[in-house]
């Protein structure tokens, strides 16, 4: 059994391949396989940095994933590294789900804080606060 290109046994030498091929609908499981049982964390590490910016949302969005599954499994991560990645995917609306989700297990795990503006729904730009909120926000 495995995930994706990759069966039991994997080293790192097939991740590595299957980012080196290039398919988007293989390389998105490189950086899961990676991080959930990672052989080296710094080596996942890298993996889930170098496809954080990879063309395919999907990639992108797993390489997010890999980043908390690697602050479970490892217990640290590079912060000068990751903390950038995942602000600037908290900031992108196609990512920003994920990247929530994510900054919650860094939260969990390594104990990081991020901001995050409180965002409209879709085709909301124009929607004002709620009362409650205006009313925390001049400190009643």
């Amino acid at each position: 059994m495995g995930v994706g290109p990759f069966r039991d046994g994997w080293v790192e030498a097939d991740v590595e391949a299957v980012i080196a091929r290039g398919d988007p609908g293989e390389v998105g499981y490189a950086p899961i396989v990676a991080s959930l049982d990672p052989p080296d964390c710094d080596w996942a590490l890298s993996v889930c940095v170098r496809l954080s910016s990879h063309p395919d949302l999907r990639v992108r969005s797993n390489a997010l994933l890999g980043f908390a599954h690697l602050s479970r499994t490892c217990g640290r991560l590079d912060e000068a590294v990751v903390r950038p990645l995942v602000e600037a995917a908290l900031a992108n609306p196609e990512l920003a789900g994920r990247a929530s989700d994510v900054a919650d297990d860094l939260g969990t795990y390594l104990g990081w804080e991020f901001s995050r503006a409180r965002r409209a729904p879709p085709g909301a730009a124009t929607a004002q606060p709620l009362e409650q909120d205006r009313a925390a926000e001049q400190g009643r």
